[in-house]
C-alpha cells in the first residue's frame, strides 16, 4: 500500500478504505440478491475486522430473508485481499466485485454478474453518500452505495439446491469504521411496481466533536432521478418514530417531501461490529414492506407513491435519541 492507493480509494468509497489500518477497524460489503419470481432473497457480507488489540479476522456472513437464517463464516485474515486498484475484495476461494459476486463457501457455491449498476452520484468534493463527511478521519461508522439497483444474471448452489437469480434484482452497500451507531433505523427495497425504482434511509445517531447529533441520508430513484434528503445537503428530519411494530419517517428537502411507513416483520440476528471485532448483535428483515408517499412541496403533487416489497430493515438502540425536537 503506498499513498496513492490511499487517495485513490477515497475518492472511490466502494474500494477498500482500510489502507494502513490494524486495529479497532471494521469494513464489509453488503451484496442483497433477490431471484425474479422473488422466492429467494439472500444477503452476502464480506468483511474484514480488527479488534483494539490488532488481532485480526476475515468473513462471510449469509442472510436468509426468507428463511430467516444467518450464518457467520470466519477465515484467516490472510486471505482477505483488497484489490489496490479498484474495488474487487478476495475473501479465501469468493471473491466481490461491483460487477460480479462469485461464491466459494460452505454450503454456497456459484457466480452471478451484475449488468445497469445505478450508482450514488458524487464530486469530487463529496465523492459518495457521505458527502463532506467522506473527509472527516474521526467517524464512528462510514457508509457508501455501490449500487442502488441492478439486474442479475447467473445461479447459486445453495445447501444443495440451485436456484437461478437470473433476471432477478440486486443492491449493493457498504461500512466501515470501528462500530456501528449506538442507535439507528435503516431500510432498503428496490422492489417497486415501477421497475428501476428503488430506496434506502439511514437515521443515526451520530459522536461528533461537541456531543452526539442525528445525521440522516435518503434516496428515492424514480425514473432516472434521484431524489435526496441529507442532513448535510440541507434536508430536514421532520419527524421519525420507531419501536418494534414498526418504522415512520417524514424527511423535507428544498422542494419535496418524503413519508415512509415501514412495519416491521420477523428479524433475524446478524453479527455486528463494536470497536473493531464482530462481537455485537443486530436483527434485519428481508421481508418488510416500506410504504413511501413523495410530494412536490410547492403544489401537494405526488410525484410517487408505492410499496417496496422485499424490504430490509433494522432497527437498533434508543431510537427516542434520533426523534426530532
Amino acid at each position: 500500500m503506498n499513498f496513492i492507493t490511499k487517495i485513490r480509494s477515497l475518492f472511490n468509497p466502494s474500494m477498500y478504505q482500510g489502507w494502513g489500518n490494524s486495529r479497532k477497524y471494521f469494513e464489509g460489503w453488503y451484496f442483497k440478491v433477490v431471484n425474479e419470481p422473488e422466492t429467494a432473497a439472500f444477503a452476502f457480507i464480506p468483511g474484514i475486522s480488527m479488534n483494539v488489540k490488532g488481532e485480526k479476522q476475515a468473513f462471510v456472513q449469509i442472510l436468509d430473508g426468507k428463511k430467516k437464517t444467518s450464518v457467520f463464516i470466519p477465515f484467516d485474515a490472510s486471505v482477505f485481499i483488497p484489490s489496490e486498484r479498484e474495488f474487487t475484495v478476495t475473501v479465501g476461494n469468493s471473491v466481490f466485485s461491483s460487477g460480479s459476486m462469485k461464491l466459494d463457501l460452505p454450503g454456497v457455491k456459484g457466480e452471478l454478474t451484475f449488468s445497469g449498476l445505478s450508482e450514488w452520484p458524487g464530486k469530487w468534493y463529496a465523492p459518495g453518500i457521505m458527502g463532506p463527511y467522506t473527509f472527516a478521519p474521526f467517524m464512528e461508522c462510514n457508509h457508501g452505495i455501490v449500487s442502488m439497483d441492478h439486474s442479475i444474471i447467473g445461479s447459486l448452489e445453495i445447501n444443495g439446491v440451485l436456484t437461478d437469480f437470473t433476471g432477478g434484482r440486486g443492491y449493493i452497500e457498504k461500512d466501515w469504521g470501528h462500530s456501528f451507531p449506538s442507535a439507528y433505523v435503516w431500510m432498503q427495497s428496490n422492489h417497486f411496481t415501477t421497475p428501476g425504482t428503488s430506496f434506502k434511509a439511514s437515521v443515526a445517531r451520530i459522536p461528533w466533536l461537541t456531543g452526539n447529533f442525528t445525521g440522516f441520508i435518503c434516496g428515492l430513484l424514480h425514473e432516472n432521478h434521484l431524489y435526496r434528503f441529507t442532513e448535510y445537503g440541507g434536508g430536514r428530519l421532520v419527524f421519525l418514530e420507531a419501536d418494534t411494530t414498526g418504522i415512520q419517517i417524514e424527511f423535507r428537502n428544498r422542494s419535496h417531501q418524503l413519508h415512509i411507513e415501514a412495519p416491521c416483520d420477523t428479524a433475524t440476528p446478524l453479527a455486528s461490529p463494536i470497536k473493531g471485532m464482530m462481537g455485537g448483535r443486530i436483527e434485519e428483515s428481508m421481508t418488510s414492506v416500506i410504504s413511501l408517499t413523495l410530494e412536490e412541496t410547492a403544489t401537494d403533487r405526488v410525484i410517487f407513491s408505492g410499496k417496496g416489497r422485499n424490504s430490509s430493515v433494522e432497527i437498533s438502540g434508543d431510537t427516542n435519541t434520533l426523534s426530532p425536537h
